[in-house]
């Protein structure tokens, strides 16, 4: 059954934000007439209105959040007043399509039931997870009131989408979904995208190695700790044939720069901030061991981290530290530091500097899941299933 169907997501703009745009696509294809509402990017999707690939695409100017968890009401607050605005005058759909943060966009859902709207639930973060480990203000009010939004956006939701295995765990126990309720749609990167490229030497600055970071540099994303492992690569093991990029933006961009400072990494880090694909293969096709240093914690930990999947269909080699989703994404395509554990994490990565046959093998196992049993393909089945138990009349 195919109809009208409404995604809603706030923290990226579409078409940059993969997921939410992979999902659109797939879900057009299938026949459904797809319309998005999201924020306009700080450089890119600046357009109000936009029609790519037969998707609809509605944007809306929003400001960043600043100050800890108030800025992020005042954020949120404008979110959902202009998604509610952009939604009423879209008029009626069979699906609205909810992709959190925040956990708010069941009160869209709720306004058009009375039309026969069916919600499905996107869960992208464990809202309560993420708020202890970006805040640490531990169970006060606040966090109490995130885990009672998200007690209503599951018990609003007809579906369930889960990124993960550990994600659809928590959908039916502290969700409370019935099992066939909860769909996981793995987030895949769209292999198309990623392709090897001629290595460029020069990007290493000089250097023998190229280390890579790819992904949002936010409080609890671990720039710092892949810093600080990159400091004691030198210290303790006396390495300083490599030089280091970390490619991708966020909250705390600004403080890493001046942490590489402090820690005495100027000459050897680079940081590029957002750039176009091409550059980005460039870098990745060219580095030799790309780093996940996300630490442990209550959200990390359960939560499947896009670089991972993407370092992969580069074909490239992982250090990350322990945790019980980035093993199940990476397998053998990663070694695995103990959590939080610097020290280590600076051993692994010089571990793999000096063995290139470790990690062009590590390499081809990583595309090779991606490629199979990880590829966009499956989640795509997922997906449209999803869709159909939404719609389902019974």
């Amino acid at each position: 059954m195919a109809g009208r169907a409404l995604i809603l997501v706030e923290n990226l703009s579409v078409p940059l934000d993969r997921r939410v745009w992979q999902e659109s696509v797939a879900l057009r294809e299938a026949g459904w007439e797809v319309h998005v509402i999201c924020p306009m990017g700080a450089k890119q999707d600046r357009e109000a209105e936009a029609v790519i690939d037969g998707v609809r695409i509605h944007r809306y100017p929003l400001r960043a959040a600043t100050g800890g968890p108030v800025g992020y009401l005042r954020e949120y607050g404008s979110a959902l007043w202009h998604t509610f605005r952009i939604a009423r005058r879209l008029g009626r759909f069979d699906v609205v399509h909810g992709c959190n943060p925040p956990d708010l966009f069941f009160l869209v859902a709720l306004a058009m039931r009375g039309k026969g709207t069916r919600f499905v639930f996107d869960q992208h973060d464990l809202v309560p997870e993420l708020y202890l480990s970006r805040f640490g203000r531990g169970r006060d009010l606040l966090y109490r009131a995130v885990c009672l939004l998200e007690r209503r956006t599951y018990r609003a939701a007809h579906v369930v989408i889960a990124t993960n295995e550990s994600y659809r765990q928590v959908a039916l126990s502290r969700g409370g979904k019935l099992p066939g309720e909860v769909f996981v749609v793995r987030s895949a990167p769209v292999v198309e995208r990623f392709h090897q490229v001629p290595a460029e030497p020069e990007l290493r600055r000089g250097k023998p190695h190229l280390l890579c970071y790819l992904g949002v540099m936010g409080p609890q994303d671990g720039v710092d700790y892949a810093l600080r492992s990159l400091a004691r690569l030198r210290d303790e093991h006396g390495r300083t044939d490599w030089h280091a990029v970390f490619v991708g933006g966020g909250d705390t961009f600004d403080a890493m720069v001046a942490l590489s400072r402090e820690l005495g990494l100027g000459e050897a880090v680079e940081f590029t901030g957002r750039i176009p694909d091409p550059d980005l293969m460039r870098y990745l096709s060219t580095a030799d061991v790309c780093l996940s240093p996300d630490p442990l914690n209550p959200l990390n930990d359960v939560s499947t981290m896009n670089k991972v999947m993407e370092y992969m269909a580069m074909a490239r080699p992982i250090v990350s530290f322990e945790l019980r989703e980035a093993r199940v994404s990476a397998g053998e395509a990663a070694l695995y530091a103990p959590a939080n554990d610097e020290s280590e994490f600076a051993k692994l990565i010089a571990r793999l500097l000096d063995d290139p046959d470790e990690r062009r093998r590590m390499g081809e196992i990583g595309m090779l899941r991606v490629a199979g049993p990880l590829s966009w393909d499956h989640s795509k089945k997922a997906l449209l299933a999803a869709y159909e138990a939404a719609t389902d009349p019974r």
